[in-house]
Order: structure tokens, then C-alpha cells, then sequence
């Protein structure tokens, strides 16, 4: 009965997906007009991809979702340091809760097709472990591929400020030390700055403006302070060779410290597995003298 409950409440579920998506919803007018009346932001520095099976599996979900309030600010602000657009987010949210709900009633119905049915709690609650499991690993997934570029970017603006100097040092401008010292690395963190400064050469802006842009949506405060001094060298004519260095020796400590608090907890997580090694010993020793003075009493 349980799994026949599950199996009509899965085929209710991808029926009133499919009128959604044949008569999508329409948007209020007080929306439409607020659209039309809003000043378009500049265009983001940072692009989203398409997502995989799971996106297209749960696209039907994703308006849902959307109108629950989903997904909230910091999920937000994570979506967009990895590039992924809050439509694929939601819909791998719900292709993976869906699967995750249906996914034990299958298996209980193999096994009862088999002749060796499963008691209703098992399956019941394995579809809302998993259920759960499966919507919230989108977000774990995201949290961590954001800190992993944050981390990343720190480390290569660091080699950022110290060719920024070097080129200064020789003579070169700010806006010509900006593009030259971008377009010498190649990894991801690099090819968000040579973006930022192309956007900004485009829409005719300036390239600090572009980079505290940047700042803002990888939300690392040293690009944006790196945006504000930089500024006021183009403005305001101030020097800023020095402080460039400064941050950059700053920039460096702090890496080479967190570097070593995270060597010093790698090391010590080590150490987790030779002391059960040991106590797995200990137990393999002592375990038949400790059965035969059992036995013996």
C-alpha cells in the first residue's frame, strides 16, 4: 500500500509538472511594469553555464522553487562565484530530491516482485533521507566550489598586486600595468581579471571600476580595496607603488599562514587513523586471553 501510495504521488507529481510546462504560469503586471520602469544593472563579469541532465530533468521544478524563495542570498552569492545560473541550481535541487524520493520505492517494489518484500518504514524512510539528502547536496556542492575559487583567486591576485608593481616600477601607466599584468596567467582567477578589464574597455568605464565590480561578486575584499587604491591613482594622481607592495607582502603572509594552519589540521587528522590502528591491534591481541578468562569464570 505504501508503495503504491509513493508511485501515484510520483505520477501526480510529473502530471501537474507537465501542465507547467505546457501552460507556464504568466508574471503580474506590477512586475512587468517594474521591469520596464527599472534602470538595467551593468552586465555581469561572471557567466553562468547550462548544468548537466539533472538541470534538464528538474527544469520543470525550478519556477517552484523560485517562487518559494529560493535560493536565498549566500546561495546566491555562491551561484555566482561558480558560475552557475539559480534556474540549474533549483533544478538540480529538485531532479535530485525527486530521485532520491522515488528511488527506494523501486527497489521496494523489485523486491516485492521478487518475493522478498520489505517492511513500509524502510522504504518510507530511506525516500525522505534521500529526498533530503538529494536537495541539499546542490547547496554543499556550490558552498564548496565557491570557497575553492575564492582561495584560488586570493592566491593569484597576490601575484597580481606584485606584477602590478613591477610594472610600475619600470614605467608603465595604470591602465597600461592593469591589462599587461593580467594577460600573463592563465588559470581561471586570471581570465576573470582579463574579463573584467576587456568589459570595462568596451562599455568605456574604468578599469577600476570593473575590477571593484569584480570584488563585489566574488565577494573578496582585497580586489575591491585593490579597486579603491587604484582609483585614486587614476584620479586623484596618488602613488601607489608602495602600497601595492604592501598588500601584496600582506597578501602573502596571510596565504603562507593559512597554508600552515591547514597542514598542521591535515597532520592531525593523520593521526586518526593510526591510533585505530592501534586500538584494532590491542583488541586483536588481548581479545582470545580475554575470552578465556570469560569462559574460565
Amino acid at each position: 500500500m505504501t508503495v503504491l501510495v509513493l508511485l501515484a504521488a510520483g505520477l501526480g507529481l510529473g502530471l501537474w509538472s507537465l501542465m507547467v510546462w505546457l501552460v507556464p504560469p504568466r508574471p503580474p503586471l506590477a512586475a512587468l511594469l517594474t521591469r520596464l520602469n527599472t534602470t538595467p544593472a551593468p552586465p555581469p563579469i561572471l557567466t553562468p553555464d547550462s548544468g548537466g541532465w539533472a538541470a534538464r530533468l528538474g527544469s520543470p521544478f525550478a519556477s517552484l522553487l523560485r517562487a518559494a524563495g529560493l535560493p536565498g542570498h549566500t546561495v546566491s552569492q555562491d551561484l555566482t562565484i561558480a558560475e552557475r545560473s539559480p534556474e540549474t541550481h533549483l533544478a538540480e535541487k529538485a531532479a535530485l530530491a525527486l530521485t532520491g524520493l522515488l528511488l527506494p520505492a523501486a527497489v521496494g517494489v523489485l523486491l516485492t516482485l521478487g518475493g522478498r518484500p520489505l517492511p513500509w518504514p524502510i522504504p518510507l524512510a530511506g525516500s525522505l533521507a534521500l529526498a533530503a539528502g538529494g536537495f541539499l547536496l546542490p547547496d554543499a556542492t556550490v558552498r564548496a566550489e565557491a570557497e575553492r575559487r575564492r582561495e584560488a583567486f586570493r592566491h593569484a591576485l597576490g601575484a597580481y598586486l606584485n606584477l602590478i608593481h613591477i610594472l610600475l616600477a619600470g614605467g608603465a601607466g595604470v591602465d597600461g600595468a592593469l591589462t599587461d599584468a593580467a594577460g600573463i596567467g592563465h588559470d581561471w582567477s586570471f581570465r576573470q581579471l582579463r574579463r573584467a578589464l576587456n568589459t570595462a574597455r568596451l562599455t568605456r568605464t574604468s578599469p577600476w571600476v570593473a575590477l571593484g565590480q569584480l570584488g563585489e561578486e566574488l565577494q573578496i575584499g582585497e580586489l575591491t580595496e585593490l579597486a579603491a587604491a587604484l582609483s585614486l591613482a587614476g584620479t586623484e594622481g596618488a602613488k601607489v607603488r608602495a602600497s601595492l607592495a604592501a598588500k601584496a607582502a600582506a597578501m602573502r603572509q596571510r596565504n603562507g599562514a593559512e597554508a600552515e594552519g591547514k597542514a598542521n589540521a591535515a597532520t592531525e587528522r593523520m593521526a586518526l587513523p593510526g591510533i585505530l590502528m592501534a586500538f584494532g591491534f590491542i583488541l586483536f591481541v588481548f581479545y582470545p586471553a580475554l575470552t578465556q578468562i570469560t569462559n574460565s569464570l
